[in-house]
């Protein structure tokens, strides 16, 4: 399956983050419990399946959805609790409008069809965060990237702030020490970022 490189600079920083929170096992939400790749094995034991299964149809109806929802989890990610998921309320603007997610984030609707699958399996008990952040892990795999173990776990946000994710998101714009700086607040090294893009780029370029 073959991407344009042109199409955007981001899907290195994409990889990055999600791979990273799981491969050095860094959790940097705030509203987190314990995290593990079998929470869900007794509670609602084909989540995995049913995920998979979504993503996979979704990449099928639509190639690029698999690059999509890559991304939707990566600009959540500075936060990893599905407040971008969530709509606007008398008490506060989401974050599906702030100048980075506005006309470039989208696969909600896969989200909100894997959620009502799961929902249906055991209602309350697998979180949307977990649920994007195995999305992604997927549709990586589906694209033909290599998939890391997702630890599992979160909580889902109960409140948004569209300023936070004007101001928290790494722009495009951005220079390579801002990158540095912005990475570094959510506790990674400069190596790390090096190393985990400069794969993700051989990868993506070959592809």
């Amino acid at each position: 399956m073959a991407y344009s490189s042109s199409s955007s600079s981001w899907p290195f920083f994409f990889f990055l983050l999600v791979s990273s929170l799981c491969m050095f096992g860094m959790n940097i939400s705030t509203t987190t419990a314990q995290l593990s790749p079998s929470s869900y094995s007794s509670s609602c034991p084909n989540v995995l399946f049913t995920i998979q299964n979504a993503v996979l149809t979704a990449i099928s109806n639509e190639p690029r959805m698999g690059a999509s929802l890559l991304r939707l989890h990566f600009h959540d990610c500075f936060g990893c609790d599905a407040f971008i998921l969530l709509d606007d309320t008398s008490s506060f603007t989401g974050e599906k409008t702030a100048g980075l997610n506005a006309n470039s984030v989208r696969g909600y609707d896969i989200i909100d069809t894997i959620k009502a699958q799961v929902e249906a399996l055991r209602p309350k008990t697998v979180s949307c965060a977990d649920i994007l952040a195995v999305a992604a892990r997927d549709s990586v795999a589906a694209m033909g990237g290599r998939p890391w173990i997702a630890q599992l776990g979160r909580r889902d946000a109960k409140t948004a702030s569209k300023n936070d994710a004007n101001t928290n998101l790494p722009p495009a714009t951005l220079s390579l020490s801002g990158l540095i700086t912005s990475f570094s607040n959510k506790g990674f090294t400069t190596k790390e970022m090096v190393i985990l893009s400069g794969k993700f780029v051989t990868n993506y370029n070959n592809k």
